[in-house]
């Protein structure tokens, strides 16, 4: 063996170790990250309750958070293309424990939204995460790696509402000091152990806001960032209803809340994690989107019209099983989407549109819930998911069905 081929190997041996050790990093930060947002959502509604929240108000505790993402995102995705990924990763990581601190300490409303805000401003690692996991993958492996990071979203939402069950037991701000020092423990792990990617030189004055003037040129880009919109908006509506409804329908508070969050955590980690990315090798990036709205509309619709707690539970499962599908595709297909050189763009313009989809989800469940009870919110959720799939069916391409997860087939989202 000459030395030449000897030195190759060693090279591309060294550097799959990096992206090998980068991916558990990322796996970790998200992991340990969601474990605090799992600990905060099923508790967040009687937290305000306790200081005088209506659930008109509790909507807009969820959503002020997503209207601050809405106004960070675009400069996180810009900021980690110029700056790159993990200095941008740490000081989302570093705000996020600040706001669980805050939060913890929170007296009133006031302080509670101000917690919420500071939150939102620093939330901007989902869209750099996915930007650098695009960053350290191909094309046609993107989409089982988008599927891991849903297993650490589904394992977070398992152990989080776990154990904020068991911490609100001893006090209503206990699980928020759990949720800061996760996240301050999040941080440590990237300053020490998150290598930076190396990026090529991109427009890096130039924010995500300014990628909107692409979509008119670009049909399919324009149709996944609406899809994004819509979808998130369903998923985000039951999500932040759930606490309220089954305290109105089943009589169940805080625990039994965050006990059924776990569950349905653990549901989503192992859909992602064994069949997401086999759904996708076997029927497509786009098939696996539509089998995935059909299955959500299925669950939040038969949710929505049950009486009995065993069939409310067996409905949202289903859902989740469903948006376990939507998740990885459509983040693959974002992704896919974005030519080289505007990675962090498209994802920090995509993490807006989920930020604004999860401030109109919160607001729109929580109001119709107040007005006509939880059940009519998840059926307009379900309504407004049958109209996704229209959505998609017709509104995208199907040349990147020719070789599911193929670059050649993928390529035309990025024209």
């Amino acid at each position: 063996m000459s030395s030449f081929t000897r030195s190759r190997r060693i090279g591309r041996a060294s550097e799959e170790g990096v992206k090998k050790r980068a991916f558990v990093i990322l796996f970790l930060s998200i992991f340990i990250n969601l474990v605090g947002f799992g600990i905060i959502i099923p508790l967040l509604p009687f937290y305000g309750q306790n200081l005088g929240a209506s659930p008109w108000t509790v909507g807009w505790l969820f959503a002020c958070y997503s209207i601050a993402q809405l106004i960070a995102n675009p400069w996180m995705g810009m900021l980690s293309d110029r700056f790159g990924r993990r200095p941008i990763l740490i000081a989302c990581l570093a705000g996020t424990a600040l706001s669980f601190v805050m939060l913890a300490l929170a007296k009133s409303l006031l302080v509670l939204f101000a917690a919420r805000i500071v939150d939102g401003l620093s939330g901007g690692n989902i869209p750099t995460t996915r930007a650098y996991i695009s960053d350290i993958t191909e094309e046609h492996e993107r989409a089982q790696a988008m599927g891991y990071l849903g297993v650490a979203f589904g394992l977070g939402f398992i152990f989080g509402p776990a154990l904020g069950g068991v911490l609100v037991q001893f006090d209503l701000a206990a699980p928020a000091w759990a949720a800061a020092c996760l996240a301050a423990g999040a941080m440590v792990l990237a300053w020490y152990w998150l290598p930076e990617t190396e990026t090529p030189d991109l427009e890096t004055h130039a924010n995500s806001w300014k990628a909107l003037g692409l979509l008119p040129k670009r049909r399919p880009l324009m149709v996944l960032l609406l899809l994004d919109l819509l979808l998130w908006s369903c998923m985000s509506l039951y999500q932040t209803t759930l606490p309220l409804f089954g305290e109105r329908r089943f009589s169940w508070g805080g625990s039994e809340i965050g006990y059924l969050l776990a569950l349905l955590g653990l549901v989503g980690a192992i859909v992602q994690g064994l069949s997401a990315g086999w759904a996708v090798n076997r029927f497509g990036l786009k098939n696996t989107l539509l089998l995935g709205i059909v299955l959500t509309a299925a669950g939040l619709g038969a949710a929505g019209m049950t009486s009995s707690a065993p069939p409310f539970i067996a409905m949202l499962v289903l859902a989740i099983i469903g948006s376990s599908f939507i998740m990885p595709s459509l983040s693959t297909l974002l992704s896919c989407a974005a030519r080289p050189g505007e990675q962090g763009r498209i994802q920090g313009l995509a993490g807006s549109v989920e930020s604004l989809a999860r401030t109109i989800g919160p607001i729109w469940g929580n109001g119709v819930l107040g007005a006509f009870g939880g059940g009519r919110a998840y059926l307009s959720a379900a309504t407004v998911l049958l109209l996704c799939w229209a959505l998609c069916h017709w509104g995208l391409p199907d040349k990147q069905e020719e070789g599911p997860g193929s670059p050649e087939s993928l390529s035309s989202l990025a024209v």
